[in-house]
């Protein structure tokens, strides 16, 4: 019992960190193929096999659990950055300005993160239980497969219609939209692989 809990707690952390880091680079908006993306989507696809993983070790309360806590986790972490950005400098090192430009958040898009991170990661975990309480530990593959195909899409509409509706034309709302689908989606079929690193405990429990 110890190595799957050790295991859960690791990638517990993993997951954490990956929406943290996602929630960060999603302040920069790149230029993928010609289109506008934010950062953050090199980032963010892994979460929802990470959060997969704890699923299928921790069940289905754990996951839900823990997307809460990120949530939580990573308003916190922007109202660190807002605080620390508007605090006064020390006059002794110069000028920072450039931290507040960087890592003060902006709040739309900030809000925009985690507002789709929670719809879509609730969603992630209930077609997974579905597809567990279907097959059991038949056919694994298929539970990040189904669940992402359906999370993936809600994630990149809710999070580009709440940051950046009414500052783009419609057509590029839907080309950021679908860019972000099969970004997510390419970073899907390379992360599959990973539902097979952890034992099943979730299901086990379950029978």
């Amino acid at each position: 019992m110890k190595r799957p809990a050790a295991a859960l707690a690791v990638i517990a952390g993993a997951y954490v960190a990956a929406q943290m880091m996602a929630d960060i680079a999603s302040l920069r908006i790149i230029s993928v193929f010609g289109y506008a993306v934010d950062a953050g989507t090199l980032v963010y696809p892994f979460t929802f096999t990470i959060r997969d993983l704890v699923h299928k070790l921790g069940g289905k309360h754990v996951a839900r659990a823990l997307i809460f806590a990120a949530a939580v986790i990573n308003l916190l972490m922007a109202g660190i950055f807002w605080l620390a950005a508007n605090l006064e400098g020390a006059a002794d090192l110069g000028s920072q300005a450039a931290f507040g430009e960087v890592l003060s958040p902006v709040v739309r898009i900030v809000l925009a993160s985690i507002v789709a991170e929670v719809i879509s990661e609730l969603v992630d975990t209930e077609v997974y239980d579905r597809w567990v309480a279907r097959f059991g530990s038949r056919a694994q593959w298929g539970r990040v497969l189904s669940s992402n195909a359906v999370a993936l899409p809600i994630d990149s509409l809710i999070f580009v219609l709440i940051a950046f509706a009414g500052t783009m034309s419609g057509a590029t709302l839907f080309e950021i939209i679908v860019l972000n689908v099969v970004i997510k989606g390419l970073v899907t079929l390379v992360s599959l692989p990973a539902i097979y690193l952890v034992p099943d405990q979730a299901a086990k429990a379950e029978t």
